[in-house]
Order: structure tokens, then C-alpha cells, then sequence
């Protein structure tokens, strides 16, 4: 029986730091991604796919900038829903051809999504989430002073704009997701984190301008869809301590005790490798397996041959 598997693309594996911002460049991109991915179909799992947004939002919300004399700006969550359907389209069109050639029975849909988070979360009084372009500090500084937005150093690669990211409460569309599973059919699902909704006195959804980390929504996915796995991919083939310094541990397998203990201690950004611990500890909770690796070893993470591995114990 093919074992389900929910896997976490980063924004950054669909547009490059520094990689003009192109649908042609984007677009070769998600094929090598998607010739990733394609290997795991191969090897019987039935596979959700979710990715992230930072880079893609952030060029939407600065056209929407530029043009806003023109064409009335949308808001955030509008905006999240539309590189969910760009990012979606480049995603299925590139599987289906690479299942196509390696002479797959399996198909693809993507699914525009909408996840519940709490109004009052915390995260609205303290941006966190990193989107967009990087800036010189002195653009950052600019930026900060004639739009009032929130400005971080991301990772030693420049400065990004800050939005509030808020804790996924629940994801919207699991029966569809299931059923299309069950037809031999990958999803792509919660892309960008979703686009954050709350419900409101009477119970309707409302849209929120936020981001929801694309980690914690992939975490929420696979516990929903009752995945065995969960993969986060990220840049770097694992995850490390004291990482930079001469002293840097590689880390591949550890108990989710020995996560929490390093991720208290400050071992792992908020804004980069702290929230795809933070999933892989809660996810590893419930007795299954997280695995944070680089996209171009998942096939081997999955087989226990590279990546990071968080377990219960």
C-alpha cells in the first residue's frame, strides 16, 4: 500500500535569490523541481505538495505598488491567492509533462486554498514573516520610513519586508484532497501557506492580510490528510547546530526532546530554519517521522540515506 507523504517546497527552490524574477526563469526552476518529485511518485507514495510564496508575493505586492495609480492595489490575502494560482499552474503543467515522460499513470490538480487562522493570534502585533525582494540596508532604512513597513536582515542575503504570519488552525478542502489521493492523483494544496481566512460571529470566512508559514501549513496538512511523513525542503542537505561557526554539527537523526532542546536555545532563526524544526517537532509528536533535507536529496531522505530526521523518540 502506497504510503502518503505531504511535501514542503521552499518560494526560494521557484525564484532564486538574486534570479531575475521571470516567469521563463521560475518556470525552469519548477521543472527541477518537479523532476524531484516525480522520483518519489516512482518510488508508490501518494503525494501532497505544498510551497511557499515569499519571493512571488512580494513581487506581486510591489506591482500592485507601482500601479496602484492605475489599478486599485489588492490586498494581501488576494494577493496570496493569486501566486497560488501562477505557482500552482507552473507546478501541475511541469509534473504532469515529467509523469508524462517517465510514462506515469498518476495526474495532477492543483487546488486554490483558503486556511483558518485566529483573528487574534499574536503575530499580528509582531510581523515576523520574511516577503519579497532583498534590499541594501539603506534601501531597507528608506523603506521603513516612507511606507512604515517592517524591515529585517534575512539570513546575511539583504532585507525583506515583514508581514504577520499566524499559526494554521485548520485547513479548508481536506475531503477534496483525500478523495483525489485516493485516484492515484498528486495535490498541490495550501500554497504560499494558504490564504489566511477567519470565521467570523456568524460564521462566514473572511480574508486577513498575513502570510502563513508554508511549514506550519505543510505540518497542518499532513496531520489532516494523516500522512506518514512529512518532508520540509530547504536549501542546505540538513539541519545544523552552531551552524557558520568552526564548531558546526551536522544533525540526522534526533528525538523531538533533543529538537526542542536546540530549537530553545536559539540554535535556529525564527524567520528561516526555526519554523521547519518547529513543524518537524510537532508533527514528530504524533509518532510519525519529519524529515528536513534539500530538494535534490528527498528521494535519498525518504529512503534514510541523507537529510535530517525528527522522530518521537
Amino acid at each position: 500500500m502506497a504510503k502518503r507523504v505531504v511535501i514542503a517546497v521552499g518560494g526560494n527552490a521557484i525564484l532564486q535569490p538574486k534570479q531575475e524574477p521571470s516567469f521563463e526563469t521560475q518556470m525552469e526552476n519548477v521543472k527541477k523541481s518537479a523532476e524531484q518529485i516525480a522520483k518519489i511518485e516512482a518510488m508508490d507514495y501518494e503525494i501532497v505538495l505544498t510551497h511557499g510564496n515569499g519571493p512571488q508575493v512580494g513581487n506581486i505586492l510591489q506591482q500592485n505598488d507601482m500601479a496602484k495609480q492605475v489599478v486599485p492595489p489588492l490586498p494581501l490575502d488576494a494577493c496570496n491567492g493569486e501566486s497560488q494560482g501562477f505557482i500552482g499552474y507552473m507546478l501541475e503543467q511541469a509534473l504532469k509533462n515529467t509523469l508524462r515522460k517517465n510514462q506515469s499513470s498518476a495526474n495532477v490538480a492543483a487546488l486554490v486554498t483558503e486556511v483558518e487562522v485566529d483573528r487574534h493570534d499574536p503575530a499580528f502585533d509582531k510581523p515576523t514573516k520574511p516577503v519579497g525582494v532583498f534590499y541594501t540596508r539603506e534601501e531597507a532604512e528608506e523603506l521603513k520610513a516612507t511606507k512604515g513597513w517592517d524591515m529585517v536582515e534575512d539570513g546575511g542575503r539583504g532585507y525583506r519586508r515583514v508581514v504577520p504570519s499566524p499559526m494554521p488552525l485548520m485547513i479548508h478542502g481536506i475531503d477534496a484532497i483525500n478523495h483525489l489521493l485516493e485516484q492515484n492523483i498528486i495535490v498541490i494544496a495550501g500554497g504560499g501557506g494558504g490564504i489566511p481566512v477567519y470565521k467570523t460571529e456568524e460564521g462566514y470566512l473572511q480574508g486577513l492580510e498575513a502570510v502563513i508559514d508554508k511549514d506550519r501549513t505543510g505540518r497542518k496538512l499532513a496531520e489532516q490528510v494523516n500522512a506518514e511523513i512529512l518532508v520540509i525542503l530547504t536549501d542546505v542537505s540538513n539541519v545544523y547546530i552552531n551552524y557558520g561557526q568552526p564548531d558546526q554539527k551536522k544533525l540526522e537523526e534526533i528525538c523531538v526532546k533533543e529538537a526542542q532542546r536546540y530549537l530553545d536555545d536559539g540554535q535556529f532563526a525564527a524567520g528561516s530554519m526555526g519554523p521547519k524544526i518547529e513543524a518537524g517537532i510537532e508533527f514528530a509528536k504524533t509518532g510519525r517521522t519529519a524529515i528536513i533535507c534539500s530538494l535534490e536529496e528527498a528521494d535519498l531522505a525518504l529512503q534514510g540515506k541523507a537529510g535530517t530526521r525528527i522522530s518521537y523518540t
